[in-house]
């Protein structure tokens, strides 16, 4: 508890004024007598052993009024997270040259496995180069020959891990294909309605979440040949949003497969097929950058380079927040002094 205009308490030094005079007046009225013996002796009645109680009950009411005035108030201390985060889509190509293997921590993967792992280092962080993505929005967008929405944008992180496990390669043939145009437009339209889901996330907390700017990471390691818009056109319509696109270019070295025969596993290339040339356009396009990534570790640095350029901003705010209590003493003193003015005026009414 506090009081706001503490001052207020000087006005209590009234309260020895008010007795001195109280004293002053009862002298007064005093009448005279030759002799007290005989009325000494008959003892004093119930009113007269209460004659202080009209006093105490006006001092009481003074003493009351000034706490009020006093304004005292009870204070909770309330802290407030605001945060300007990033909202991020992955967009992730999982076409059947995907499951070209890639270097990783001294053993080949597939290259899916690697971004899905990688990806995860992304978002809750390593004991390296990677410090995670706690207060972003984070979905993706998987593709082949078709885009789907395999994680709406969210900020529960815990969800990511049961999404990612459903990601694979395509099986059927024909659903294979890269529709880079179709996933990059899917992902942007996601995006632009984040504060949406942003709201219906977010209505029953206390803390503040801005989205500081939306960004989609590209990773495929082919070329667009299939779906209704072309990755320009997606591009033009991540520009109109206002969200950049930050492309990788998985495996853009000599690609390597996995071959077995009777003899034993072989190694066999893949060549080059990373669309080099439209990933920068539409990495220029839309104000992000465009890497190759030829192993985990390039990615990885990748990933660091995007967590430098998009940084997240949390501010945690303290303030009291503080409920008036001069209301009630307030109505009790009114109440005392009705009642110190009531018995005056009765039961201890003086005559003269």
């Amino acid at each position: 508890m506090r009081f706001e205009t503490p001052w207020a308490f000087l006005l209590l030094l009234i309260v020895p004024v008010v007795v001195w005079l109280h004293r002053r007046r009862v002298g007064r009225s005093a009448l005279r007598f030759s002799s007290t013996d005989h009325a000494a002796g008959t003892g004093r009645s119930l009113r007269q052993r209460l004659l202080f109680v009209p006093l105490a009950l006006r001092l009481l009411a003074l003493v009351l009024l000034v706490t009020a005035i006093a304004r005292p108030q009870e204070g909770k201390e309330r802290v407030r997270d605001v945060t300007e985060g990033v909202a991020i889509e992955m967009v992730v190509d999982r076409s059947g040259s995907m499951g070209a293997e890639m270097e990783y921590g001294g053993e080949y993967l597939r290259q899916l496995d690697v971004v899905k792992r990688v990806f995860k280092e992304f978002i809750y962080g390593n004991d390296d180069d990677l410090p995670g993505r706690p207060s972003d929005l984070v979905g993706m967008v998987t593709f082949a020959r078709y885009a789907d929405t395999v994680c709406p944008l969210t900020l529960a992180h815990g969800a990511l891990d049961r999404f990612l496990e459903t990601v694979d390669l395509v099986q059927r043939q024909s659903e294979d294909g890269t529709a880079i145009g179709d996933a990059l437009a899917l992902a942007a339209a996601r995006l632009q309605t984040a504060e949406e889901t942003l709201a219906r996330q977010a209505e029953h907390s206390d803390d503040e979440y801005e989205i500081k700017s939306k960004v989609v990471i590209l990773l495929t390691d082919g070329q667009n040949n299939c779906g209704k818009r072309t990755p320009e056109e997606a591009a033009d319509l991540a520009k109109e949003w206002g969200i950049k696109v930050y492309t990788i270019g998985v495996g853009g070295g000599e690609g390597v497969t996995t071959i077995r025969t009777p003899f034993g596993e072989y190694k066999a290339p893949l060549g080059r097929q990373v669309d080099e040339r439209s990933l920068q356009a539409i990495a220029e396009k839309t104000g992000g950058r465009c890497w190759l990534a030829e192993d985990a570790e390039t990615l990885r640095k990748v990933y660091a380079e995007i967590d430098a350029l998009e940084k997240t901003k949390i501010e945690t705010v303290r303030y009291l927040d503080y409920r008036e209590l001069f209301t009630p003493l307030a109505v009790i003193a009114m109440a005392v002094l009705g009642i110190e003015t009531a018995l005056s005026c009765t039961f201890f009414r003086r005559i003269p």
